[in-house]
Protein backbone atom coordinates (compact mmCIF):
# COMPACT_ATOMS: atom_id res chain seq x y z
CA UNK A 1 0.00 0.00 0.00
CA UNK A 2 1.11 3.88 -0.63
CA UNK A 3 0.87 5.35 2.77
CA UNK A 4 2.70 8.80 3.97
CA UNK A 5 5.47 9.51 6.77
CA UNK A 6 5.18 11.29 9.65
CA UNK A 7 5.54 14.70 9.68
CA UNK A 8 3.61 16.13 12.07
CA UNK A 9 1.39 14.29 14.69
CA UNK A 10 -1.29 16.26 16.52
CA UNK A 11 -2.54 13.81 19.45
CA UNK A 12 -6.29 14.86 20.55
CA UNK A 13 -5.44 18.05 19.75
CA UNK A 14 -3.01 19.35 22.20
CA UNK A 15 0.21 17.50 21.26
CA UNK A 16 2.12 18.60 18.37
CA UNK A 17 5.63 17.44 16.87
CA UNK A 18 6.15 19.85 14.31
CA UNK A 19 8.77 18.96 11.52
CA UNK A 20 12.11 20.84 11.24
CA UNK A 21 11.81 21.88 7.47
CA UNK A 22 9.50 22.91 5.15
CA UNK A 23 6.64 25.25 5.19
CA UNK A 24 3.42 25.58 3.88
CA UNK A 25 2.63 26.85 0.20
CA UNK A 26 2.18 30.16 -0.74
CA UNK A 27 1.06 31.56 -3.57
CA UNK A 28 -1.72 34.17 -1.75
CA UNK A 29 -3.18 36.01 1.43
CA UNK A 30 -3.87 33.80 4.38
CA UNK A 31 -6.85 34.34 5.72
CA UNK A 32 -7.02 36.88 8.60
CA UNK A 33 -8.99 33.61 10.71
CA UNK A 34 -9.42 29.82 10.21
CA UNK A 35 -12.31 29.69 8.01
CA UNK A 36 -15.59 27.88 9.45
CA UNK A 37 -14.79 24.78 7.48
CA UNK A 38 -11.39 24.52 8.90
CA UNK A 39 -12.20 24.81 12.37
CA UNK A 40 -12.31 22.62 15.58
CA UNK A 41 -14.18 19.18 14.63
CA UNK A 42 -15.82 16.57 16.79
CA UNK A 43 -15.84 13.13 15.23
CA UNK A 44 -17.42 10.62 17.31
CA UNK A 45 -14.83 10.12 20.26
CA UNK A 46 -11.96 12.49 18.73
CA UNK A 47 -11.61 16.24 18.45
CA UNK A 48 -10.18 17.53 15.47
CA UNK A 49 -7.82 20.55 16.16
CA UNK A 50 -8.58 23.51 13.74
CA UNK A 51 -6.25 24.24 10.69
CA UNK A 52 -4.21 27.14 11.46
CA UNK A 53 -4.50 30.01 8.97
CA UNK A 54 -1.01 30.02 8.17
CA UNK A 55 -1.64 26.77 5.84
CA UNK A 56 -4.71 28.19 4.34
CA UNK A 57 -2.62 30.46 2.14
CA UNK A 58 -4.54 30.78 -1.38
CA UNK A 59 -5.23 28.09 -3.17
CA UNK A 60 -4.19 25.95 -0.06
CA UNK A 61 -8.09 25.65 0.96
CA UNK A 62 -11.35 24.66 -0.03
CA UNK A 63 -13.38 26.41 -2.41
CA UNK A 64 -16.02 26.04 -5.23
CA UNK A 65 -14.88 26.91 -8.28
CA UNK A 66 -15.91 26.94 -12.21
CA UNK A 67 -14.59 23.36 -13.73
CA UNK A 68 -14.43 23.18 -17.47
CA UNK A 69 -13.69 19.37 -17.88
CA UNK A 70 -15.54 17.08 -19.15
CA UNK A 71 -15.55 14.14 -15.90
CA UNK A 72 -19.42 14.11 -15.28
CA UNK A 73 -21.06 15.29 -11.93
CA UNK A 74 -20.28 13.43 -9.10
CA UNK A 75 -16.64 12.49 -10.35
CA UNK A 76 -13.45 12.86 -8.38
CA UNK A 77 -10.64 14.39 -10.71
CA UNK A 78 -7.09 14.42 -8.95
CA UNK A 79 -4.30 16.28 -10.06
CA UNK A 80 -1.15 15.22 -7.97
CA UNK A 81 0.96 17.82 -10.15
CA UNK A 82 -0.87 21.22 -8.97
CA UNK A 83 -2.19 19.33 -6.01
CA UNK A 84 -5.91 19.50 -6.09
CA UNK A 85 -8.46 17.26 -6.14
CA UNK A 86 -12.28 18.26 -7.85
CA UNK A 87 -15.34 16.86 -7.02
CA UNK A 88 -16.96 17.95 -9.96
CA UNK A 89 -20.41 18.97 -9.68
CA UNK A 90 -23.54 20.49 -11.61
CA UNK A 91 -23.31 22.90 -14.49
CA UNK A 92 -19.64 23.85 -15.06
CA UNK A 93 -18.90 23.74 -11.00
CA UNK A 94 -16.83 21.82 -8.54
CA UNK A 95 -15.68 21.77 -5.48
CA UNK A 96 -11.42 21.82 -5.11
CA UNK A 97 -9.52 20.82 -2.14
CA UNK A 98 -5.91 21.46 -1.90
CA UNK A 99 -3.93 18.39 -1.35
CA UNK A 100 -0.81 16.62 -0.64
CA UNK A 101 1.05 13.82 -2.91
CA UNK A 102 4.16 11.30 -2.46
CA UNK A 103 6.04 9.98 -4.99
CA UNK A 104 3.85 6.72 -5.23
CA UNK A 105 0.67 9.12 -6.01
CA UNK A 106 2.50 10.51 -8.98
CA UNK A 107 2.83 6.39 -10.35
CA UNK A 108 -0.55 6.49 -11.50
CA UNK A 109 -2.77 7.90 -13.68
CA UNK A 110 -6.13 7.29 -15.65
CA UNK A 111 -8.96 6.35 -14.15
CA UNK A 112 -10.73 3.77 -11.13
CA UNK A 113 -13.66 3.39 -9.05
CA UNK A 114 -13.90 4.05 -5.20
CA UNK A 115 -14.51 0.33 -3.82
CA UNK A 116 -13.31 0.74 0.17
CA UNK A 117 -14.22 3.77 2.56
CA UNK A 118 -12.42 3.07 6.05
CA UNK A 119 -13.38 6.16 8.87
CA UNK A 120 -10.23 6.36 10.77
CA UNK A 121 -8.22 3.97 9.54
CA UNK A 122 -5.27 2.33 10.80
CA UNK A 123 -1.36 2.21 8.83
CA UNK A 124 1.38 -0.33 8.76
CA UNK A 125 4.58 0.16 6.78
CA UNK A 126 5.06 -1.86 3.70
CA UNK A 127 7.68 -4.32 2.94
CA UNK A 128 9.56 -1.84 0.36
CA UNK A 129 9.43 1.04 3.25
CA UNK A 130 10.75 -0.95 5.95
CA UNK A 131 13.50 -2.02 3.62
CA UNK A 132 14.22 1.25 1.85
CA UNK A 133 13.83 3.52 5.48
CA UNK A 134 14.40 1.04 8.05
CA UNK A 135 15.56 3.80 10.32
CA UNK A 136 12.00 6.01 9.71
CA UNK A 137 9.79 2.63 9.43
CA UNK A 138 11.40 0.31 11.44
CA UNK A 139 10.13 0.81 14.94
CA UNK A 140 6.49 0.68 13.54
CA UNK A 141 6.39 -2.89 12.18
CA UNK A 142 3.77 -3.57 14.04
CA UNK A 143 1.36 -0.98 13.12
CA UNK A 144 -0.82 1.70 14.09
CA UNK A 145 -4.37 1.03 14.52
CA UNK A 146 -6.71 3.62 13.30
CA UNK A 147 -7.03 6.74 15.16
CA UNK A 148 -5.34 10.15 16.62
CA UNK A 149 -1.65 8.40 15.95
CA UNK A 150 -2.69 6.52 12.61
CA UNK A 151 -0.71 9.17 9.96
CA UNK A 152 -3.60 7.77 7.29
CA UNK A 153 -5.90 10.58 8.81
CA UNK A 154 -9.51 10.73 10.20
CA UNK A 155 -10.71 8.79 6.76
CA UNK A 156 -9.57 6.73 3.37
CA UNK A 157 -11.05 6.25 0.21
CA UNK A 158 -9.49 3.19 -1.58
CA UNK A 159 -9.01 2.76 -5.81
CA UNK A 160 -10.35 0.15 -7.72
CA UNK A 161 -9.18 -0.30 -10.99
CA UNK A 162 -11.26 -3.76 -12.55
CA UNK A 163 -12.03 -5.21 -9.41
CA UNK A 164 -8.92 -5.21 -8.35
CA UNK A 165 -6.91 -2.41 -5.91
CA UNK A 166 -4.81 0.17 -7.43
CA UNK A 167 -3.12 0.72 -3.81
CA UNK A 168 -3.80 4.33 -4.37
CA UNK A 169 -5.56 5.90 -1.78
CA UNK A 170 -6.87 9.24 -1.11
CA UNK A 171 -6.80 9.90 2.73
CA UNK A 172 -6.42 12.51 5.76
CA UNK A 173 -3.52 13.63 7.44
CA UNK A 174 -1.90 15.45 10.33
CA UNK A 175 0.72 16.56 8.67
CA UNK A 176 -0.68 20.29 8.24
CA UNK A 177 2.81 21.65 6.05
CA UNK A 178 2.87 19.15 3.72
CA UNK A 179 -0.47 20.08 1.85
CA UNK A 180 0.11 21.60 -1.40
CA UNK A 181 3.57 20.13 -1.63
CA UNK A 182 4.92 16.89 -2.41
CA UNK A 183 6.89 14.02 -0.34
CA UNK A 184 9.07 11.25 -0.60
CA UNK A 185 6.38 8.35 -0.03
CA UNK A 186 2.60 7.84 0.12
CA UNK A 187 -0.39 8.55 -1.89
CA UNK A 188 -2.76 11.56 -2.07
CA UNK A 189 -3.27 13.32 1.53
CA UNK A 190 -6.02 16.01 2.59
CA UNK A 191 -6.74 18.55 5.67
CA UNK A 192 -8.84 15.87 8.27
CA UNK A 193 -11.65 18.54 7.52
CA UNK A 194 -11.58 18.22 4.17
CA UNK A 195 -11.12 14.57 3.78
CA UNK A 196 -14.39 14.21 6.01
CA UNK A 197 -15.92 16.45 4.00
CA UNK A 198 -15.33 14.41 0.45
CA UNK A 199 -15.96 11.45 2.10
CA UNK A 200 -19.93 12.55 2.75
CA UNK A 201 -20.07 13.04 -0.49
CA UNK A 202 -18.38 11.02 -2.72
CA UNK A 203 -20.65 7.16 -2.58
CA UNK A 204 -18.96 3.64 -3.18
CA UNK A 205 -18.86 2.90 -6.99
CA UNK A 206 -17.51 7.13 -7.26
CA UNK A 207 -15.43 7.50 -10.24
CA UNK A 208 -11.89 8.82 -9.78
CA UNK A 209 -9.40 10.19 -12.75
CA UNK A 210 -6.33 10.80 -12.37
CA UNK A 211 -4.54 13.63 -14.57
CA UNK A 212 -1.30 13.16 -16.10
CA UNK A 213 1.65 15.82 -15.84
CA UNK A 214 0.44 17.01 -19.32
CA UNK A 215 -3.50 16.98 -18.53
CA UNK A 216 -2.04 18.91 -15.48
CA UNK A 217 -0.45 22.23 -17.19
CA UNK A 218 -3.67 22.23 -20.37
CA UNK A 219 -5.97 22.43 -17.08
CA UNK A 220 -4.12 24.56 -14.50
CA UNK A 221 -1.27 26.12 -16.38
CA UNK A 222 2.72 24.97 -16.40
CA UNK A 223 3.44 27.52 -12.84
CA UNK A 224 0.15 25.38 -11.21
CA UNK A 225 1.26 22.22 -12.34
CA UNK A 226 4.55 22.68 -11.00
CA UNK A 227 3.72 24.09 -7.26
CA UNK A 228 5.31 23.13 -3.68
CA UNK A 229 7.80 21.33 -2.91
CA UNK A 230 9.64 18.04 -2.14
CA UNK A 231 9.83 16.96 1.73
CA UNK A 232 11.94 15.21 3.59
CA UNK A 233 10.52 12.20 5.69
CA UNK A 234 11.13 13.08 9.46
CA UNK A 235 11.63 10.34 11.95
CA UNK A 236 9.14 10.37 14.98
CA UNK A 237 9.66 8.93 18.50
CA UNK A 238 7.89 6.05 18.36
CA UNK A 239 7.20 6.12 21.90
CA UNK A 240 5.51 9.45 21.48
CA UNK A 241 3.62 7.58 18.84
CA UNK A 242 2.43 4.41 21.36
CA UNK A 243 1.66 6.65 23.86
CA UNK A 244 -0.83 8.62 22.30
CA UNK A 245 -2.19 5.16 20.96
CA UNK A 246 -2.41 4.09 24.67
CA UNK A 247 -4.34 7.39 25.89
CA UNK A 248 -6.67 7.07 23.45
CA UNK A 249 -7.44 3.42 23.77
CA UNK A 250 -7.65 4.33 28.05
CA UNK A 251 -10.18 7.53 26.91
CA UNK A 252 -12.65 4.78 24.75
CA UNK A 253 -12.62 2.32 28.26
CA UNK A 254 -13.04 5.47 30.58
CA UNK A 255 -15.93 6.44 27.88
Amino acid sequence: MFYAPFRTLIILGCLSLAAACGAPYENGKSPSATPAEYDVLTDGEITLPAVPAEYLNEPNRRAAVAYEGSEAPGSIVVDPYAKFLYLVGDGGSATRYPIAVGREGRGFTGQATIKRKEEWPGWAPTANMLRSEPEVYGPFAGGIPGGVASPLGARALYLYRGGRDTRYRIHGTNDLQSIGNSSTAGCIRMFNQDVIDLYERAPMGTDVVVRTYDESVAAEGEELANRGVELPPTIVDPDVVYAAVEAQEAKTTEE
